[in-house]
């Protein structure tokens, strides 16, 4: 018998901590479309719409990918965001009323809360390699891209105030 193998409720436990881990991203992302859908409201047609519309746009292909992968490791998807959409709208419903930087600092904070999770995530020993490299290689570099995007625009709305 080879010693190096997982016994077969070291494969279970794993499993249910990479479903665990997953499906809290997964509430993370959906609450971050949320959180979209509420903050664009506030710009009207103003240019920056296209750029939280995009960003919403890859926080909906990060829900696909999680999905997928709580179901490749035989699991069953969370359907709603949780208590943390309740939060971000809050947030973000708060922001509306001060102006449109403080939305996107919202999101900004939103976004950066979400790196926070990936990074805990990937510190976590009992999530798989496979989900650390999903994470790694594909979901937490579009968050830090959102963050810099994010930046860029409120630097833009401060400049033009």
């Amino acid at each position: 018998m080879n010693s190096n193998r997982p016994t077969l409720s070291e494969l279970k436990t794993a499993s249910s901590a990479d479903i665990e881990a997953l499906n809290s991203l997964l509430r993370g992302e959906m609450s971050a479309i949320e959180t979209y859908d509420q903050a664009r409201e506030k710009f009207g047609t103003q240019p920056v719409v296209q750029e939280l519309d995009r960003i919403r746009q890859e926080h909906r292909v990060s829900v696909s990918v999680l999905r997928s992968k709580i179901l490749d490791c035989g699991g069953e998807p969370s359907e709603g965001s949780g208590p943390w959409g309740t939060f971000a709208q809050a947030v973000t419903g708060t922001a509306k009323v001060l102006g449109p930087v403080s939305v996107l600092a919202a999101l900004k904070q939103g976004e950066e809360h979400g790196i926070s999770d990936y990074e805990k995530m990937l510190h976590d020993e009992d999530v798989s390699e496979d989900c650390k490299d999903l994470v790694q290689t594909d979901l937490l570099p579009k968050c830090r891209l959102h963050v810099t995007s994010l930046e860029r625009n409120i630097a833009a709305i401060e400049t033009a105030s």
